[in-house]
C-alpha cells in the first residue's frame, strides 16, 4: 500500500514505524480551592520554567532550531498571555484549564490571521501541553525512545521535539499534517533528514509495519518486498557517496558555471555553509533583526550583523533581501494592523514603503557593510509586483550606495513583465515557494493544499522561462532562490528553463553539485522542454527524468 504526502528533501529510508504518544487529555472544567494568588502563582512558575526548557533545548540544538524554539519560549513568556490566564483563575477556573483555555484563544487568533501565524498556532498547543504536563507533574508528551532506528509518525511534530531528534535513531519523519514550510519541513531540511509532511491516512500506520520513505517521490509504502528493500539500501548508499564526494563548484558536464548558493537566515550560520561548500549566499533573510524587537534596530545595530555575514564570504556574491515582514509577519513599528487576507496585504516592499524610513536605515546600513569589508553585496526587494515598484527599490538603493540592485520574482505579474523589470533591475532572483503560493492559489502554509504547492508545476515552470528568457535578453543574471533549488532533478530543469545560479538550504548542497554534474546544458533544456509540456506537476517530474 502506498501513501501520498509532500517529500522534503531528496533522501530516503526504510525500517519500521513508532508513532508518537497521544497528547495529553485536556483538563476537565472545574473550579481551584479558593485561593487564586497560589494557583496563580503556580501557573506561572510553569510558564517560565517551559520557557527556559525551550531555551535550553534550542542553545543545545543551534543553527535554525535556536531560532524556532527560543520563538516558541516568548510564546510561554507573552504577558499578554500570562493576563489571560491570570483573569481566568481569578473567576475561579483552575490553573491547567485556564492555560489550556488561555492557549486555545490566543490559537484560534492565530488561526485566524492566516499564513505565516496560522503555522505558529501549532507551536503554541506544544507549548501549552508543556505547561499543563508541568502542572499535572508528569512527561510531556514527546519522541518515543528505542533501542533500534525507526521511522517516526506522528499527527505534527512541534519544533521542541523536531530540534533534538536523535538521528542515530531517527531515519525518517512522516506526519499528517503540515506543508513544506511548517516548522517540521525547515527543520527537517536543516538536519537532512527524509521527511513527508501532509501524508493523509498517516495515522493508520501502526507500530512495527515497515515502511519506506521516499521524500523525492513523496510517497510511503508499506510492508516493501525484499527486492525494493534492496533497491532502496542501495540508492541510500550511493546518496552517501555523494555527500562523501569532494566539494567543488557547481558545474555541468560540459563546464557550464551553475554557482551553488545558500540560503541563510543569520550570521551564525554561515560557517556551516561554507564548510557544505556554499559559493556565497543567494539569500540572506534580515528578518531576525526585526521580529522580536519592539522598535526597528538602528543603523549601527544592522551594519554590525550584516558586516559579521560579509566576513564569511570574501570575495564571494552575498545577496541580501531586504525586510519580508508586515501584514502575516506583523511588526508593531511596521503593520501590525489586521489584515483579511494578509497573504494578499500590506507585506514586503508595500509595507516598506510605506514606512520608508525603516527601508532607508535598513539600506543604509547594508551600503555602509559592503563599504566597510569591500565584499561583493548584491540587494534585493521582497514582494515586487511590477516595473514601477522595480524602479522605486532600484532608484533608492543607488540613492544610498548600492551597486547591485535586484528583486525579488514572487508574484506571477512580475515574470509577465520580466522585460519592463529587467530594464532597470540588476538581477531578479525567483522565490519559488511564493511563487508556486500565488500562481496555484494555495496557501503555503496549510496542509490541507499542499498537494498544490507544488513547483514543478507546468504554470509555475513557464513563468521561471518568461523569467529566464528576459534575463537572457537583457544579458542579466536570473536566480532561484526558493526550495526547489534543493531538489536535484528540478535543479536541472531550472538551469534548462534559464537559471543562473541556485540557492538553498546548505543541507542539500551536495546531492545538486552531483546531480549537476551529470548533466550537460542541452540535456538541461531538453528535460526543461518535457516538463514545459506536461499537464500536471507529477507528469512534468516524470517527464524530466524520463
Amino acid at each position: 500500500m502506498q501513501f501520498k504526502g509532500v517529500g522534503v528533501g531528496r533522501g530516503l529510508a526504510v525500517g519500521p514505524i513508532l508513532r508518537m504518544p497521544d497528547p495529553l487529555p485536556d483538563p476537565e472544567p472545574g473550579r481551584h480551592a479558593g485561593n487564586a494568588d497560589a494557583e496563580y502563582a503556580t501557573a506561572t512558575a510553569a510558564l517560565h520554567a517551559v520557557a527556559a526548557e525551550l531555551v535550553a533545548r534550542g542553545a543545545k540544538a543551534g543553527g535554525e532550531a535556536k531560532d524556532v524554539l527560543e520563538a516558541a519560549a516568548m510564546m510561554a513568556g507573552d504577558p499578554s498571555l500570562a493576563e489571560d490566564v491570570k483573569s481566568r483563575i481569578e473567576s475561579g477556573t483552575t490553573g491547567e484549564r485556564a492555560v489550556y483555555e488561555a492557549f486555545a484563544a490566543f490559537q484560534d487568533i492565530l488561526t485566524g490571521m492566516g499564513g505565516y501565524m496560522a503555522e505558529r498556532a501549532t507551536d503554541l498547543g506544544d507549548v501549552a501541553q508543556r505547561v499543563i504536563a508541568r502542572l499535572r507533574g508528569v512527561p510531556a508528551p514527546g519522541v518515543p525512545t528505542s533501542d533500534e532506528p525507526f521511522i517516526l509518525v506522528a499527527k505534527d511534530l512541534a519544533p521542541a521535539d523536531t530540534a533534538l531528534l536523535d538521528l542515530a535513531k531517527v531515519l525518517a519523519l512522516i506526519t499528517r499534517d503540515g506543508g513544506p514550510t511548517s516548522h517540521t519541513a525547515i527543520l527537517a531540511r536543516s538536519k537532512s533528514i527524509p521527511a513527508i509532511v501532509g501524508v493523509t491516512g498517516a495515522l493508520e500506520l501502526t507500530d512495527g509495519t515497515i515502511v519506506v520513505a521516499d521524500a523525492s517521490s513523496g510517497v510511503v509504502t508499506t510492508d516493501p518486498t525484499e527486492d525494493e528493500v534492496s533497491a532502496v539500501r542501495a540508492r541510500i548508499e550511493e546518496r552517501s557517496s555523494a555527500a562523501a564526494a569532494p566539494i567543488t563548484d557547481g558545474v555541468l558536464a560540459d563546464g557550464t558555471r551553475v554557482p551553488l548558493l545558500a540560503n541563510l537566515g543569520s550570521p551564525a550560520d554561515a560557517a556551516e555553509a561554507v564548510a557544505l561548500g556554499a559559493e556565497g549566499v543567494g539569500l540572506f533573510r534580515t528578518e531576525f533583526l526585526f521580529l522580536d524587537a519592539k522598535t526597528a534596530p538602528t543603523v549601527e545595530e544592522q551594519q554590525a550583523k550584516y558586516s559579521e555575514l560579509l566576513s564569511h564570504f570574501p570575495g564571494r556574491k552575498v545577496v541580501v533581501r531586504a525586510l519580508d515582514a508586515g501584514a502575516d509577519k506583523p511588526l508593531s513599528f511596521l503593520n501590525d494592523a489586521h489584515e483579511e487576507n494578509p497573504a494578499l496585504g500590506l507585506r514586503g516592499l508595500r509595507a516598506l514603503r510605506a514606512s520608508e524610513q525603516i527601508l532607508r536605515d535598513q539600506l543604509t546600513a547594508l551600503a555602509n557593510a559592503q563599504a566597510a569589508t569591500g565584499a561583493e553585496l548584491w540587494v534585493m526587494a521582497p514582494m515586487v509586483s511590477d516595473a514601477e515598484e522595480t524602479e522605486y527599490f532600484v532608484a533608492l538603493g543607488r540613492e544610498l550606495g548600492l551597486t547591485t540592485v535586484g528583486v525579488m520574482a514572487e508574484v506571477p505579474s512580475l515574470a509577465v513583465v520580466a522585460d519592463q523589470v529587467l530594464e532597470s533591475a540588476d538581477f531578479v532572483s525567483i522565490g519559488t515557494n511564493d511563487l508556486t503560493q500565488y500562481t496555484l492559489a494555495a496557501d503555503r502554509m496549510l496542509g490541507s493544499v499542499a498537494s498544490y504547492q507544488d513547483p514543478w508545476h507546468p504554470a509555475v515552470l513557464r513563468l521561471v522561462k518568461m523569467l529566464g528568457d528576459a534575463g537572457a535578453a537583457a544579458g542579466k543574471p536570473v536566480g532561484i532562490c526558493g526550495e526547489a533549488a534543493a531538489d536535484p532533478q528540478l535543479a536541472v530543469v531550472l538551469v534548462g528553463l534559464g537559471a543562473t545560479t541556485l540557492s538553498m538550504t546548505p543541507a542539500a548542497l551536495a546531492d545538486v553539485r552531483a546531480e549537476l554534474l551529470g548533466v550537460t546544458l542541452a540535456e538541461a533544456r531538453e528535460r526543461a522542454t518535457r516538463a514545459l509540456a506536461a499537464r500536471t506537476a507529477a507528469e512534468a517530474r516524470t517527464a524530466a527524468s524520463a
